[in-house]
C-alpha cells in the first residue's frame, strides 16, 4: 500500500505517478477487480482517482494544480482599516468592559454596525485582546474531586436532605454518612434545623463507632452546604484526622453517591411523601430504613451485596457461595448456558467518586 497518496492534504504526487496509478486501477479493473478495492490498495479515494482521469481526459495531463491556482483573499474581508475601527471601538470607554455580544447589541440600538460578534472575537484574539472584560473575577474552570476507595473507611460522603413535616413548609432534616466503598449506612441523624453542631454530633459518633483514627487516612465528601464548610465543623474534622473535600461550587453531581441514597430512602413503599407527624415518628422511620439499606438491601453498586456483608468482610464466602450455586445449575442443565460461563458474582475492587480520566 501506497498510503493516502492523493487524499491527505499538502501531498504532492508527480503527473507521472498519478498515469501509473491511473493506469494501474484501470488494469485492475479490467481483471475483475473492484474499484473500490483497488483504490484502496494503492492508497488514494476512490475521488481522487475519479478527480484524475478527469482532468486527463479533459487537458491530457494530470499534474497538481495546486501550485498554480488563484488565491485571491475574500471579498468579505474587513480591510485593515475597518480592523483597527472595530478594535478601537471595543477598546473604548464605553466599550471596554463589554463583551462582543453587548457591543454589537448596543451600537445596534445606536444605528451603527461594525462587524458581526464572531468578526469582532476573532480581531481581537489576532491582537491576544480576547480576554475577560469586566471587572467581576474570571469565571475558573474547577476539576472535580476525585477518590478511590480500595477499601472501608477510607471515604466517606454525607448530605443533608429535606423531609416534610405536619405542616407545609415545615422540615426535619435528615443527615446521613456512607461509606462509598461498602455502601454501609455509618452514621445518620434527624433533626428540626440544620447546624454545625448536629454535623459535629453526627461525625464524632461514626468516628468513634467506626474506630477512626489519624491513621486511617480518611476522607469526608460533601457539597458546600453551611454546616459542612462550618468553622467549627472543620476544625472537628482537623482534631479526628480526617480530611474534608467538597463538591464543585454549584454542581450537584459530585456528591452522587450521598444523592443517590436519598432517592433510595425517599423512594421506598413507606416513605411518607405527605410529609412525618412528628420528629419522633420521622426518626422510627428513618430507624428502619437505614435498617433494611444496611442489613437487607441488595445493592446494586456491589454487585447485589448487602452493604453490611461487605462492611465485614463477609463477601468472599457469599460470592463463593453465589459461584457454587450457579455452577451446580450449569451442571444439571449445560445446555442452558451453551458454552457460556457462569455469572460473575465478584464486587468492584475499586470505587471511584469522579473516575479521574487521568
Amino acid at each position: 500500500m501506497l498510503g493516502d497518496l492523493g487524499g491527505k492534504k499538502g501531498r504532492m504526487i508527480s503527473g507521472s505517478d498519478r498515469l501509473n496509478i491511473i493506469a494501474l486501477i484501470d488494469e485492475s479493473i479490467a481483471n475483475g477487480c473492484k474499484r473500490e478495492n483497488a483504490c484502496r490498495i494503492l492508497g488514494i479515494y476512490q475521488s481522487t482517482y475519479f478527480r484524475w482521469k478527469k482532468q486527463l481526459e479533459n487537458t491530457g495531463q494530470t499534474f497538481d494544480l495546486r501550485p498554480s491556482a488563484s488565491h485571491s483573499q475574500p471579498k468579505n474581508k474587513l480591510s485593515p482599516a475597518e480592523q483597527e475601527i472595530v478594535l478601537k471601538t471595543l477598546n473604548s470607554s464605553e466599550f471596554a468592559d463589554c463583551s462582543p455580544h453587548q457591543t454589537v447589541a448596543k451600537l445596534a440600538d445606536q444605528g451603527q454596525y461594525i462587524a458581526s460578534v464572531s468578526t469582532c472575537y476573532r480581531i481581537l484574539r489576532s491582537h491576544d485582546e480576547a480576554k475577560y472584560r469586566g471587572l467581576s473575577k474570571q469565571p475558573v474552570k474547577r476539576d472535580p474531586p476525585t477518590h478511590v476507595a480500595t477499601g472501608i473507611n477510607q471515604v466517606w460522603t454525607w448530605d443533608i436532605t429535606y423531609l416534610n413535616g405536619p405542616v407545609k413548609g415545615d422540615f426535619y432534616f435528615l443527615y446521613m454518612i456512607l461509606d462509598i466503598f461498602s455502601r454501609f449506612i455509618v452514621g445518620w441523624e434527624v433533626w428540626p434545623e440544620q447546624k454545625a453542631e448536629h454535623s459535629i454530633t453526627l461525625i464524632s459518633r461514626a468516628a468513634f463507632s467506626e474506630h477512626i483514627t489519624p491513621s486511617s487516612m480518611l476522607v469526608l465528601h460533601s457539597d458546600n452546604g453551611s454546616p459542612m464548610k462550618a468553622y467549627t465543623m472543620l476544625a472537628k474534622l482537623d482534631a479526628l484526622g480526617i480530611e474534608p473535600s467538597f463538591s464543585r461550587p454549584h454542581v450537584s453531581n459530585d456528591n452522587a453517591y450521598s444523592e443517590s441514597l436519598f432517592k433510595t430512602c425517599k423512594y421506598r413503599p413507606n416513605f411518607q411523601v405527605e410529609g412525618f407527624a412528628s420528629l419522633t415518628e420521622t426518626r422510627e422511620w428513618c430507624h428502619s430504613f437505614v435498617r433494611w439499606y444496611n442489613y437487607e438491601h441488595h445493592h446494586s453498586g456491589i454487585n447485589y451485596l448487602i452493604p453490611y456483608q461487605r462492611h465485614l468482610g463477609l463477601e468472599e464466602s457469599v460470592v463463593q457461595n453465589r459461584h457454587a450455586v450457579f455452577e451446580a445449575a450449569k451442571a444439571a442443565h449445560p445446555e442452558r448456558w451453551n458454552g457460556r460461563s457462569t455469572r460473575n458474582w465478584e464486587p468492584p475492587k475499586e470505587v471511584h467518586l469522579n473516575r479521574s480520566n487521568n
